[in-house]
């Protein structure tokens, strides 16, 4: 009986023992018992990957991310380290012959995210972009209410995301890819582009304020589509920002509250239409998180019919917004030494 679940089980090695690591794996555990397995965790400190190891019951701690590539047992690797080692974590898991679901921003450009697909090509793996608002069933829910006509022609998209983390490391540095473009950006970016069919925008208006070390603490774009459509989006590391989308057509508008993992949507009648999301087994660190369980159930699926890419979140779709990311980060200023 073991061996049969084993099979069938998903088997996750996790590179990084970061806050959303342990949301990740907490949200796999919300899902029917012998779909997903954890077998081992890798973080650069092999005390945090012990104590990973320790609250979710993996198997294998390791002390460094080769030592996980190498783990036979270890079918996929979700990659939640800090973007600067995206690239590298995952092209080493790729050249291991490891499957790899890595954390958004899937790379720090374009240059990089080409080389990473590119990879995985050759490799014969598959390799998605971590972008779990795609796999939200509330996802489907505008999808159907676009295509049905309640909207009328969609003609403005409106995305705001902004926190107040003006101390957030991650957010502030440069040498850690910091700045809201690719952390927030990334979730209004592919909201546009999800309501206009992965359709690349034929000009982009950027502007922002930057901090001392260069990168972005506020965006602001209109990205214009042809046929008179277009995307208003914000980000913000210093300030809330209403943190909601809105889809407006000839006819009416959609609301989705908490776009990027939203568990509601309301219709242009007023109506909400609502999901439940599942109690956690343990505390977590970002909002709905728990519904990380969609995005594992996504792969799950890609892997068992042996896709290389998933339909929700294809390579394509992630070339064009480390492309939409690059052009604003460009006008803003935000440059990597990657670059």
């Amino acid at each position: 009986m073991y061996t049969e679940v084993s099979e069938m089980a998903v088997r996750w090695g996790i590179a990084g023992a970061a806050k959303i690591s342990h949301d990740f794996v907490t949200a796999l555990a919300s899902l029917p018992e012998g779909e997903h397995t954890v077998v081992g965790i890798a973080a650069r400190d092999l005390s945090r990957a012990k104590t990973f190891a320790n609250l979710h019951k993996i198997g294998n701690a390791y002390g460094n991310y080769k030592d996980l590539a190498n783990d036979s047992n270890v079918e996929i690797v979700y990659i939640g380290v800090l973007n600067p080692q995206h690239l590298e974590v995952a092209t080493l898991m790729l050249n291991n012959g490891k499957h790899v679901l890595c954390e958004k921003p899937l790379t720090l450009n374009l240059k990089q995210t080409t080389e990473l697909i590119n990879l995985a090509k050759a490799k014969g793996l598959f390799l998605m972009e971590a972008v779990w608002s795609r796999c939200f069933p509330t996802y489907e829910w505008i999808k159907k209410e676009i295509d049905s006509g309640n909207l009328g022609e969609v003609k403005q998209v409106i995305g705001s995301f902004g926190i107040s983390a003006p101390k957030v490391d991650r957010l502030i540095k440069k040498d850690l890819g910091g700045g809201g473009i690719l952390d927030l950006g990334v979730y209004v970016l592919q909201l546009a582009s999800f309501v206009y069919n992965g359709e690349k925008p034929i000009s982009i208006k950027a502007g922002g304020h930057l901090n001392e070390d260069g990168v972005d603490i506020s965006m602001s774009a209109t990205l214009l589509y042809k046929e008179g459509r277009t995307a208003t989006v914000m980000t913000h590391c210093h300030v809330k920002l209403p943190n909601e989308a809105l889809i407006i057509g000839t006819k009416g508008t959609l609301r989705v509250p908490l776009f990027w993992c939203p568990t509601d949507i309301v219709l242009p009648s007023g109506e909400t239409k609502s999901i439940t999301l599942p109690e956690p087994k343990h505390p977590l660190n970002f909002i709905n998180s728990v519904g990380l369980r969609y995005e594992a159930a996504e792969v799950r699926r890609c892997l068992r019919a042996g896709l290389k890419e998933s339909p929700l979140i294809s390579h394509k779709e992630s070339l064009l917004l480390a492309e939409l990311e690059d052009e604003i980060r460009r006008q803003i200023g935000v440059v990597y030494a990657e670059d």
